[in-house]
């Protein structure tokens, strides 16, 4: 067959059913036979970043590898985006990209591009296939490498007379690839020893990250959590790991956590981070975060423990594996008679939540609050819909303010920081699970960047809901200015509601893009509108909530600052007492 046809087949024999991707000429092979398959769904979408956040959206939900394809040159340059961003938080995806024929590479023939040199430093692996005999063997230890250890994203590169040639299809009995044997099981005398610094431990904090979510161990972690009595944090990725409602849960750490999650891991004496990296949005500035406590740090990155703060207890492992030996090895300890005293901890912690809760100031009469609307979406919609953010202020207030109780039901993009993700992820996410109801909560700047994947909503049958949190503003840009920069507005005036003006019009847009539009100006009208949009399920819906444009993100703590500067809003810090 011709490797275009063995590509398929290779495809079918991994188990995909849906591919995001555009056609092209160096890919244009691989479109006739894909045509013809029984297993594999292509969905063609308005531009490549799309299908690539769509592929991402998909893996989130799904746990499944995304795939997503694009031509040669530009096709693939528009795919680096969202393999960046998947690179960033651990996602698995296979990018499939065509390229100029093997004799032109090279020679800056036209539409070519070294995506494979490009995408490097943002892929965990890539190939460059020129041999047809070699596509079954590349697509199979593509996924392998993709799904296996920490996830990421793999290219897979084939030239344009590699799809055309003709060859024999045999798919690899086994896939060995002696540089690569990510290591699952921990080390069992490392396990044990954080076992014993959980029991003789005063003031402990599980810092958890997004690395419990990938390796599916939330049922694990809440074994450990009930069994150790100790506080918990959840990490912008990690949302939803534990459920919001759990009595131990503090909430999110970091740049926007709350008071009590950031101030439990200031002033712990122990942080055993699960599938977290200590990156900088968590730990402020570096030298003065936690600077009390032992560090237990589990991960399966190896190059990820002590790469920012040094590990006291390092263990390699997966998270799912670490946890579940954990449980074995306190309950060891436990049944020796060593239990933890975590009253007066507990005290501490419980008073910093009832003196510090989230909140938000109301807006001025008449306007609408933006954490109001998305905490009524959260409540209507309820915990078993998915919640795709873009990125900025409304992607923290849905961090914030929506309740989340199950894993996976939290998509955003935490590393790179998209913009554009969000509507092109919950398309993505909602073919992953078509059965749930999926809200993009997207800001008027994100959205204008990738909303054309509406089109493909429509066309595909993809239901999604779209909150536009309207603030006519690049929101958390305009913060910034309005705190460090003396409330000069360079450039963050978008014009899509403020003084009248809609450019564009956000309602006939959706409209234009065969979508419902609605808009809820008037804070009365808040519920009845979400309540509007839950009922219509047989086309994509956009809501433009129009909402008070100087509405801020609290807790914060600036860049590079100490966590303990930590603001519950504007020049107002937490009253430490005195020992403190």
């Amino acid at each position: 067959m011709t490797g275009a046809a063995s590509l398929v087949r290779s495809l079918e024999a991994v188990g995909v059913d849906v591919v995001f991707g555009i056609p092209g000429g160096a890919i244009l092979p691989l479109y006739d036979p894909l045509m013809d398959s029984p297993s594999v769904r292509h969905i063609l979408v308005r531009h490549e970043q799309g299908g690539g956040h769509a592929a991402e959206g998909y893996a989130y939900a799904t746990g499944r590898v995304g795939v997503c394809m694009a031509t040669s040159g530009p096709g693939a340059t528009n795919l680096v985006t969202p393999i960046a961003d998947a690179y960033m938080d651990s996602v698995p995806m296979v990018a499939i990209t065509g390229q100029v024929p093997s004799s032109s590479i090279g020679t800056d023939a036209f539409q070519e591009a070294d995506i494979s040199g490009i995408t490097m430093p943002i892929t965990k692996h890539n190939f460059l296939v020129t041999d047809p005999a070699d596509i079954p063997r590349a697509i199979a230890e593509a996924f392998h490498i993709a799904g296996t250890g920490r996830p990421g994203p793999v290219l897979v590169d084939v030239s344009k007379d590699a799809l055309q040639a003709v060859s024999r299809f045999q798919w690899p009995d086994r896939i060995d690839l002696p540089g690569y044997r990510p290591v699952a099981r921990p080390h069992g005398k490392q396990v044990r020893e954080a076992a014993r610094l959980l029991v003789e431990s005063k003031r402990p904090v599980l810092y958890v990250g997004g690395g419990v979510i990938r390796a599916r161990a939330s049922e694990e972690l809440r074994r450990l959590v009930d069994l150790t009595g100790a506080p918990v944090v959840t990490t912008l990725m990690a949302r939803g790991s534990l459920p919001d409602s759990h009595p131990q849960h503090l909430g999110m750490p970091g740049m926007h956590g709350t008071v009590a999650a950031v101030t439990a891991l200031q002033k712990a004496d122990l942080i055993i981070s699960l599938g977290a990296r200590f990156d900088d949005r968590v730990t402020g500035k570096l030298s003065s975060f936690a600077p009390g406590a032992t560090i237990v740090h589990a991960d399966i990155d190896p190059a990820e423990i002590s790469k920012n703060r040094v590990a006291d207890v390092p263990i390699v492992g997966d998270a799912k594996e670490v946890i579940s030996e954990l449980v074995v090895a306190v309950q060891a300890e436990n049944a020796a008679g060593r239990l933890p005293d975590l009253g007066a901890w507990w005290a501490e912690l419980d008073s910093l939540r009832t003196r510090y809760p989230l909140g938000y100031t109301a807006p001025p009469p008449g306007e609408i609050s933006p954490q109001h609307v998305i905490q009524r979406i959260g409540q209507i919609s309820g915990p078993e819909s998915l919640y795709v953010a873009g990125v900025g202020q409304h992607q923290m207030w849905a961090a914030q303010f929506i309740q989340y109780e199950h894993p996976n039901t939290w998509i955003n993009s935490g590393g790179l920081g998209t913009m554009g993700f969000s509507v092109p992820a919950a398309m993505g996410a909602k073919v992953g699970q078509p059965d749930k109801t999926v809200w993009s909560i997207d800001g008027d700047g994100c959205f204008q960047m990738t909303n054309q994947e509406l089109a493909t909503c429509t066309i595909n049958d993809i239901p999604i809901k779209v909150a536009v949190i309207n603030n006519s503003s690049l929101g958390m840009v305009r913060q910034w200015q309005t705190l460090f920069y003396n409330e000069r507005y360079s450039n963050t005036d978008l014009h899509t509601s403020h003084k009248g003006e809609r450019i564009p019009d956000f309602v006939k847009l959706a409209d234009a893009y065969g979508c419902v539009g609605l808009r809820c100006e008037r804070p009365e009208d808040v519920d009845a509108t979400i309540e509007k949009a839950m009922g219509i399920n047989d086309v994509p819906v956009v809501v433009d909530f129009v909402v008070h444009r100087d509405a801020m993100v609290w807790p914060m703590v600036p860049a590079g600052v100490s966590n303990d500067d930590i603001q519950v809003a504007r020049g107002m810090s937490p009253t430490w007492d005195r020992e403190d």
